[in-house]
């Protein structure tokens, strides 16, 4: 969420790196800075009434200890004005705090600096590439049909338990599941990320800290009795164990590693992209986060970028980096760098991983602060990235390293999944 102060002091530029995002609603800005000089002005008539109220209480007290009763009473009459003042003062000013409120929440986080205007994924910038595309035999064939043929996956049968987007990993595709997620979490604890273990539920408060409410509630599975979401990321549940908290300066940074199952509604995803792992409603990830300090968070996301890539090259992967526009980037980020593997059977890149910058977005409402040596607290920065997401990383596994005898599995997960071959 944009803090009000700054859109108030920076209306041009505030509309100028929206405009990055196409958006349209110059008028919506405007009115939450009319809004908020009307909540000021308010907010000062408030504090004198209050004021003058606080006085009248002392010289109250002043007159009767000194036996003025009389004079006591003659003020003391006076008093009802300022609490019928002070009473529709503030109910005035919650009104105009929630109106200001439900506008600001429907603003996106500003694009930073480098990220250029754009529409589509077709916008987005190529930063870096990495390895070439992998020679594949002359009957090569897509992960779906790869996992029918070894029996790995089982796409049908989960349709018959639960319905489209949750498949059944049997045998050696549900050791493969298992050794990647060991894989990604033991690297990331290697690279200084705590690991937790977190709900896979969250309260709606939690789904407006890191910005999932109320933009994507037709994204979330919501149990409705309950009043709680199931997580489309473990970024939810992580993010907010932070929520309402203070640190301290030289505790940044914060970093946390999960690995959860992740659900996702994804309503109206069909055809051939989505076939198959390309997209689902339940898969599993493991996901990093940071808390970092404003001065550094650039520098981090630099380094959580690398660190992404650092894991789909030990697993021999081509693959390259995309610097979002701002039409493609979530509702939340400042900047984010997509990962993309390449698919040589479907001769298509696929999403792996999306790493983000959320600069103060989700910390001003998640009232996640550090304060310093001065003693200020102040809005840390957050960050995070999936670390891996699995589905898309198995298709390409299973894709790039096929053979007409089998899958080689890569040299990095033999040691994870006990078996250098699918066949």
């Amino acid at each position: 969420m944009l803090q009000v102060n700054y859109i108030r002091e920076n209306r041009e530029k505030v509309l100028e790196r929206l405009s990055l995002r196409n958006f349209k609603q110059p008028e919506l800005v405007d009115e939450i800075i009319t809004i908020d000089e009307d909540r000021r002005q308010t907010q000062t008539s408030l504090d004198s009434i209050s004021a003058e109220a606080n006085a009248a209480a002392k010289q109250i007290g002043d007159l009767m200890r000194a036996g003025k009763k009389d004079e006591a009473e003659a003020i003391k009459a006076q008093t009802s004005t300022y609490k019928e003042q002070v009473k529709n003062l503030t109910e005035e000013l919650n009104e105009l705090e929630t109106a200001q409120f439900n506008l600001i929440v429907q603003l996106p986080n500003l694009p930073y600096h480098l990220v250029k205007p754009g529409s589509t994924p077709e916008d987005n910038e190529e930063v870096y590439i990495h390895g070439a595309p992998a020679a594949l035999h002359s009957k090569a064939m897509p992960h779906w049909e790869l996992a029918a043929k070894y029996d790995i996956i089982d796409f049908e049968l989960g349709v018959k338990i639960t319905g489209a987007g949750f498949p059944v990993y049997k045998g050696k595709g549900a050791k493969l599941q298992r050794a990647l997620i060991n894989f990604f979490l033991d690297h990331a604890t290697e690279a200084g990320y705590k690991e937790m273990q977190v709900p896979h539920l969250v309260n709606a408060a939690s789904g407006f800290g890191t910005g999932q409410l109320p933009d994507k509630e037709g994204q979330m599975y919501h149990s409705t009795i309950d009043d709680l979401y199931l997580i489309p990321t473990a970024e939810v549940p992580v993010t907010n164990l932070y929520r309402d908290v203070i640190v301290k300066e030289d505790e940044l940074p914060i970093k946390n590693t999960a690995y959860t199952p992740c659900f996702r509604r994804e309503a109206g995803s069909y055809g051939a992209h989505v076939r198959g792992l390309n997209r689902l409603h339940q898969f599993d990830k493991v996901e990093v986060v940071q808390i970092t300090h404003p001065d550094k968070s650039y520098e981090t996301l630099e380094q959580m970028s690398a660190y992404v890539q650092s894991l789909l090259q030990k697993l021999g992967l081509h693959y390259r980096v995309l610097r979002l526009c701002g039409g493609d980037m979530s509702f939340t980020s400042a900047m984010t760098y997509d990962m993309e593997v390449w698919s040589a059977a479907q001769e298509r890149w696929l999403e792996v991983s999306s790493v983000s910058n959320f600069e103060t977005y989700q910390t001003n409402r998640l009232k996640l602060r550090y304060k310093g040596k001065e003693g200020k607290a102040q809005l840390a920065h957050s960050l995070n990235g999936s670390a891996l997401a699995l589905p898309r990383i198995v298709a390409s596994i299973l894709e790039n390293y096929q053979t007409e005898n089998g899958i080689k599995i890569p040299e990095a997960l033999v040691k994870y999944t006990g078996f250098d071959m699918i066949d």
